[in-house]
């Protein structure tokens, strides 16, 4: 049995091969298919590899999973070894992997399948679109301020706003930057409804999509951004953990009788976070429970604490909702179909 660490790149791989004895052997392989079956060919069943989560980390732990005992994917973000070590080269970083793999101690990150993969991509391609569309309408809107022209944004979200626009008012120069602004904010509405399509078809295929859309507050597009996110609901032992994982939890810095907490550490995926408070903020205006919640903690807290704390309490919802396959008849009176087989459970 050995311990492997790989060093992966884009291009090649810089492999360290730690026996049970202490003894290293290196090798530098390209990702061309001959090296990667070399590669593959010289592992055995027992042994087990580890790698740290870049972009092409799941295509590589495909290629390899079947020949080897175990596959690490490691959360570079909590292995800091690599990152702050004096000599950062390649044989250093795959000798730490290979090192720590062999005591058990790196922290792994979780593999998602592809499908959750797929649909992440999908949503983080969305939210890019949405804001670049953002950015040219803002410039529209600018170019109207700079003329003294009162407008308001929210109708240059629409085809017709932007079709209204008098373009008699501005310079020829002025026309033809906001006819190449507005042509391509109207190409990337029809590309975000595109996508659209393809992320709430993708999501609807996924376990607990029917539950999760049933809370008051989150619809398809939120459901698939936070459906992604998660994952294996099965994964995280309570709804705390979850949270960690959403980075909606406190800093906690302690010292001997000091005890200080901070803000959310936002860790994790943001876009993930940033829907799940979109959709407590929506939550809160039909359901009585979120809204009495918000309110205790804003009358004690402030307003920016409230959302934070009403935000966390509805991926507890969330965490519930998934573990046990719940569907919501009504969601405003916590009211759940009943007979219902939990979230990863079969018949």
């Amino acid at each position: 049995m050995s311990y492997i660490g790989v060093d992966l790149h884009q291009n090649s791989i810089t492999v360290c091969r730690r026996e049970a004895d202490g003894t290293e052997a290196f090798e530098t392989l390209t990702l061309s298919p001959g090296d990667m079956d070399r590669f593959c060919g010289s592992l055995d069943a027992d042994d087990e590899v580890a790698i740290e989560a870049t972009g092409n980390s799941a295509w590589f732990r495909d290629q390899i999973l079947p020949c080897v005992g175990r596959v690490v994917v490691v959360n570079p973000s909590q292995f800091k070894v690599i990152r702050k070590s004096v000599k950062k080269t390649d044989k250093n970083d795959a000798a730490a992997l290979a090192l720590f793999l062999a005591k058990d101690m790196l922290p792994e990150t979780r593999v998602k399948t592809s499908a959750e993969t797929e649909l992440a991509s999908l949503a983080h391609t969305r939210d890019l679109l949405v804001k670049q569309r953002t950015r040219l309408l803002n410039k529209i809107h600018a170019l109207h301020v700079g003329k003294g022209l009162k407008l308001k944004k929210e109708s240059l979200g629409s085809k017709r706003g932007l079709a209204a626009i008098d373009m008699a008012l501005f310079s020829t120069c002025e026309q033809v930057e906001i006819t190449v602004l507005r042509e391509t904010a109207l190409s990337l509405t029809a590309s975000l409804k595109q996508l659209d399509t393809e992320i709430e078809k993708h999501a609807s295929a996924l376990t607990g999509y029917e539950g999760i859309v049933s809370i008051k507050g989150v619809g398809p597009r939120s459901a698939a951004v936070l459906l992604a996110a998660i994952g294996n609901v099965h994964d995280f032992e309570s709804a705390d953990k979850l949270a960690a994982y959403f980075g909606m939890v406190p800093r906690v810095a302690q010292s001997n009788e000091t005890d200080h907490r901070g803000r959310i550490t936002k860790r994790g995926n943001k876009l993930a976070r940033t829907t799940l408070v979109q959709c407590s903020l929506v939550a809160t205006r039909y359901s009585p429970y979120l809204k009495n919640f918000h309110e205790r903690i804003r009358q004690r807290r402030g307003t920016g604490k409230a959302i934070i704390a009403t935000a966390r309490k509805l991926l507890s919802i969330i965490y519930d909702t998934l573990r046990n396959g719940w569907v919501f008849d009504d969601f405003t009176q916590f009211q759940r179909r009943e007979n219902l087989r939990p979230a990863g459970q079969s018949s």
